[in-house]
């Protein structure tokens, strides 16, 4: 049963969350410690960061479009300067799996045969007080070979071979997530810092005598400057520990349009500990409906299952990212695979597979060193196609892409977008916009809505394009102008569809969904009003064993 949180300071850290089982095994005095310096070092440069977005962005709205840099221009064209090669355990990566860092979902990704496990603490994961500890936890417990599950049915999950396991490459929260329940004078800390601060802390030297290291998958990078500040926590995180610099290796995630510029920027910035750079495609979209969303036509994108890689932005996109990392030697790793098998269904199965396995044969064929899936089951079939690209090789960086010149234009020719608007499209995003929400606010942040793994990326295109719809007052298939009264009246529609169940969290979810979508301002990110208003611990938590 809950109580109340009985709020306590360690090295000036509050702690406002009722504690949870285990909690002093990652809230120690010493990594509480490490955490506050690092706060104390970098928040002040964090928050102008996040100021400098807004000012961009306002810069956008007035007519501004993303460009190659002038003043950067000398880091891309000096044909010398490389990233660090790769580190042990990251020269081969041709198949990554994502997910959440709860129990079940490690050992299922643990065992799973990939070659990387992204430890996900971002996307697809709801930052509830239980979930940030024992998602800790569960990293410690999974490097330490302890780690096993067993369902309120009985069903067990263990390790089935611990001696040969993915290598782990956590993804902390992005710059913009606080964490509520750790102050320091009143101000929460990054929620970004806190997660990369506790896995460092307690096994930056474990993962280095497992004869790899402390890895990271970096999210919601908009320039290069925002590359520089961890890579200045990643110097002083290693200095405070005594581990030798360059043991740290960061692979960004190019998901913003703004980063699309400045690729090699962000490399050059984190060189010493850069592992390379991810087409993070669903963040990627949301961020180009995000920022160009009150810009007109040329900006207005059609229903999100139009929005295929073969789209000629996309395809710039990530044939750029391939260039880039290539020539710097680092790694290219391509977009999620968002299919859920449904082992009941042999025949959607077989559609879903043909679809991941030509996915992964255009990554491959275009050079990328490997990619992601958010299923055991694709494993294999992304496995498959990159063994048969790939031959011998353990990655392909070699493939240098010199027939793809840089070029600015190509990123945002939004107007050669093929597709349209339909009525199904929007009460699609309105259902899988309410539903994630749903599910969400109850602690999960990885959700499978018509066979497909949606995360915080995907129900953000949901919502944003309806709100970009409805203020460019767009035009569906059928001729049917998108107003704000005809989505809310679908709303309703599709609220009253819903499937209720004891204790769901659908009203609340209907309000959200309606604050981040029919409001008249747009609000950056729909985590923020949840996290800060709407979320609430369970009421059952999902205790570590």
């Amino acid at each position: 049963m809950n109580t109340a949180p009985e709020p306590f300071t360690i090295h000036g850290i509050s702690m406002t969350a009722t504690p949870i089982e285990r909690q002093d095994e990652v809230l120690t005095p010493e990594a509480l410690a490490f955490v506050a310096a690092l706060h104390n070092s970098f928040d002040v440069r964090r928050q102008e960061l996040l100021a400098s977005r807004v000012s961009r962005g306002q810069r956008i709205d007035a007519g501004e479009e993303p460009r190659f840099l002038r003043e950067t221009e000398a880091i891309r064209s000096d044909p010398q300067w490389r990233v660090a090669p790769p580190a042990p355990g990251l020269e081969d990566r041709r198949v990554e799996i994502t997910g959440p860092v709860d129990r079940k979902m490690a050992i299922n990704a643990l065992n799973s045969g990939a070659r990387v496990w992204l430890a996900d603490m971002e996307d697809s994961s709801t930052p509830t007080w239980s979930n940030v500890i024992s998602g800790q936890l569960n990293l410690i417990d999974a490097l330490q070979r302890r780690i096993d599950f067993t369902t309120p049915e009985g069903k067990e999950y263990r390790l089935r071979n611990a001696e040969d396991l993915p290598t782990i490459v956590v993804r902390p929260r992005g710059w913009h997530l606080p964490e509520k329940h750790m102050l320091i004078g009143g101000t929460p800390l990054a929620g970004g810092i806190v997660d990369f601060g506790l896995f460092f802390f307690h096994n930056a030297q474990r993962l280095i005598d497992q004869g790899k290291g402390p890895y990271f998958y970096l999210p919601k990078i908009e320039n290069h400057q925002e590359a520089r500040l961890w890579n200045e926590i990643f110097v002083m995180a290693q200095d405070l520990l005594g581990i030798p610099q360059g043991t740290i290796r960061a692979t960004v995630l190019i998901e913003t349009i703004t980063a699309s510029f400045e690729m090699e920027e962000i490399l050059y910035e984190l060189r010493d500990h850069a592992a390379g750079l991810n087409a993070g495609r669903w963040d990627y979209l949301f961020s180009i409906i995000k920022s160009f969303r009150t810009r007109g036509p040329r900006f207005v994108l059609p229903d999100r299952s139009e929005l295929t890689m073969t789209q000629p932005f996309m395809r710039a996109y990530t044939e750029q990212l391939i260039r880039a990392c290539h020539k710097r030697g680092a790694m290219a790793i391509g977009g999620m695979a968002a299919a859920v098998p449904n082992r009941r269904d042999t025949e959607a199965n077989a559609v879903a597979f043909s679809k991941v396995r030509a996915d992964k044969r255009r990554e491959a064929t275009d050079g990328f060193d490997g990619s992601w899936v958010a299923h055991p089951d694709l494993v294999p079939v992304a496995m498959e196609v990159f063994d048969e690209v790939l031959g011998s090789r353990t990655n392909q960086l070699d493939v240098l892409r010199a027939d793809v010149e840089p070029n600015d234009s190509a990123l945002l020719n939004i107007s050669a977008t093929t597709g349209s608007i339909t009525e199904a499209g929007i009460r699609l995003n309105i259902e899988v916009g309410i539903r994630y929400m749903e599910s969400w606010l109850r602690g999960n942040g990885a959700v499978t809505i018509h066979n497909l793994m949606e995360d915080a990326a995907t129900a953000e295109i949901s919502r944003s394009q309806l709100w970009q719809w409805i203020y460019s007052r767009a035009i569906t298939a059928n001729g049917d102008i998108i107003t704000h009264t005809w989505v809310e009246e679908l709303l309703e529609d599709e609220f009253s569809k819903l499937e209720r169940f004891e204790e769901d969290r659908f009203d609340d979810a209907k309000h959200l969904f309606a604050t981040v979508t029919l409001a008249d301002s747009f609000p950056a990110f729909l985590t923020l009003p949840a996290y800060a208003t709407f979320l609430e611990e369970p009421k059952v938590k999902d205790m570590v064993a």
